[in-house]
């Protein structure tokens, strides 16, 4: 056969990833905060893309903003803003003002000149409905303030201890070392040096580290300064005067209180049951980690993005929170006003093309929201209905098919997106749980609900018939649960359950003191 070359046409269709595509795809599974960056950074480099101030303008202007600005130039260009009559307040300028402002100086000094003093902050905001007299709440009055405002500072653990360390150490060498062994400790407050290197490191004796980290030691929070955990826990009881021999042997026997080993314990520490579980309600009492009060990061409320509601017909009204939906106005009347000549509309013609895609994609990622969680609560109706033990086993394709969507955009959609339930508030992926089979061909169970069967068991048990991981095993069967013992005990320490051991121990020491 001869090779010759020749010319055909065909015809395909092919998915092409434009930069355009994805960022579309990257909007699905930005969180709110993620979001609200984006288009805030969109908005600094788009001259069309404005963010409404509030619900009133956002339906007063619409896409086609009048007024861009809240001031015109004057007509005669002379560079000064048009004098509107606003700056002035006609109650204290008319020609009868005189003598009014003459009987109120002698009883509100405040309001004399309002224009001069400074602004007046609220002392409590969350009363200014309750109390009329607050500054602020008057009628008319500027009652806009920054929560921030009202947010104590936060001080760290090193500045914390560098307020103290002068009143303990006079002398500047030995300052000089406990801010050396303050650099080196970890969030939880944990010392993590070597006092011999940190010896030959300063030029000094292990000694003198020695005598300065007992001094440091004493600070607040109890407990810092420890190279250990028994050591922790012995700074703290040490403070309280509650470090006895009983208590020192028993810190310095914490792995056999990890095995609930009672038996030795009260050998060693020479104390009776009721004793040594005095001494453990002590050691529950005291905090590990005497640095986690002071970590510098701040916990964010978590928004719902969904909200599951009943409806008056007997199902649900699933809505879209309004507090996370991004408000993005494209400015149509700045562009037909400033797009004039050739280079101004080129460069504004591409930033109009970009803010009306920028909406769109808004637009269908909320579409896309709405789809899955609509999806999620059809398919959990249940769980809406009667709690955790009949969540239904799902994954994400069997959604996907239902929305005819591709399981990566449900995958994107789900992530670190929240739904606001009348049982709490639940991730999206929470919903998504792996099918576990049940006896004899019956409907198959969650992953979820089966640890809270195993929970549920569990704290139900009686101290003297505590089951073992094969006593669950026939008990789930009995309800229709086919599970084998490791997976039981898979799950049994992944929600932080001791063993039937260590639990019978614990159980019948507590039954006995408490006199059953």
């Amino acid at each position: 056969m001869a090779l010759s070359a020749n010319l055909f046409l065909r015809q395909n269709q092919s998915l092409v990833m434009t930069p355009q595509l994805m960022q579309s795809i990257q909007l699905l599974q930005m969180t709110h905060v993620e979001l609200t960056q984006f288009i805030a950074q969109e908005v600094e480099k788009n001259p069309l893309l404005e963010i409404p101030s509030g619900e009133g303008e956002a339906g007063e202007r619409g896409e086609a903003a009048d007024e861009p600005y809240p001031q015109q130039m004057d007509d005669a260009g002379d560079g000064e803003y048009e004098d509107r009559g606003e700056t002035l307040s006609g109650d204290w300028y008319d020609n009868g003002s005189s003598s009014r402002l003459s009987d109120e100086l002698d009883a509100n000094y405040t309001n004399a000149f309002p224009d001069d003093g400074a602004p007046q902050r609220l002392d409590a905001p969350e009363l200014i409905s309750q109390w009329k007299s607050m500054p602020g709440s008057a009628e008319g009055a500027d009652s806009n303030y920054d929560l921030d405002d009202f947010v104590a500072g936060q001080i760290s653990l090193r500045d914390h201890l560098a307020q103290q360390i002068p009143f303990i150490l006079p002398d500047m060498a030995d300052r000089l070392i406990a801010q050396n062994l303050v650099d080196q400790l970890d969030d939880a407050g944990y010392l993590q040096a070597d006092v011999a290197e940190a010896g030959e490191r300063l030029g000094t004796d292990a000694d003198d580290i020695e005598r300065v980290l007992s001094a440091l030691q004493t600070l607040d929070p109890p407990g810092v300064f420890a190279r250990s955990l028994a050591e922790c826990l012995a700074i703290q009881l040490r403070q309280k005067d509650r470090f006895d021999p009983a208590m020192q042997a028993l810190v310095e026997n914490l792995e056999l209180l990890a095995r609930r080993d009672f038996a030795t314990l009260k050998r060693l520490c020479g104390v009776d049951e009721e004793d040594l579980l005095d001494m453990l309600a002590e050691i529950r009492q005291l905090n590990p980690k005497p640095g986690s009060s002071f970590e510098a990061g701040v916990s964010e409320a978590i928004m719902p993005d969904v909200v599951v509601r009943p409806s008056s017909d007997g199902g649900w009204l699933v809505e879209l929170n309004p507090d996370t939906l991004p408000r993005v106005l494209v400015n149509q009347s700045y562009f037909s006003r400033v797009a004039k000549n050739g280079e101004d509309h080129a460069f504004l013609s591409e930033c109009l093309q970009s803010a009306n895609w920028l909406t769109r994609s808004l637009d269908q990622r909320a579409k896309t929201i709405m789809k899955v969680a609509s999806e999620i609560v059809r398919q959990q109706d249940a769980f809406l209905l009667h709690g955790v033990d009949h969540l239904r086993p799902l994954n994400l394709k069997t959604v996907a098919e239902a929305i005819k969507m591709h399981e990566s955009t449900v995958s994107r959609v789900t992530s670190n997106k929240y739904m606001l339930t009348p049982r709490g508030l639940f991730e999206l992926k929470y919903f998504f749980t792996v099918s576990i089979s049940a006896v004899e061909g019956g409907d198959s169970h969650s992953a979820e609900a089966v640890r809270h069967k195993i929970r549920t068991l569990i704290l139900q048990e009686n101290p003297d018939a505590v089951l073992s991981d094969d006593d669950i095993v026939d008990m789930l069967k009995k309800g229709g649960i086919d599970l084998a013992r490791r997976t039981v005990a898979k799950y049994r320490e992944a929600m932080n359950i001791a063993s039937s051991v260590q639990r019978r121990r614990e159980k019948r020491a507590l039954a006995k003191v408490a006199g059953f």
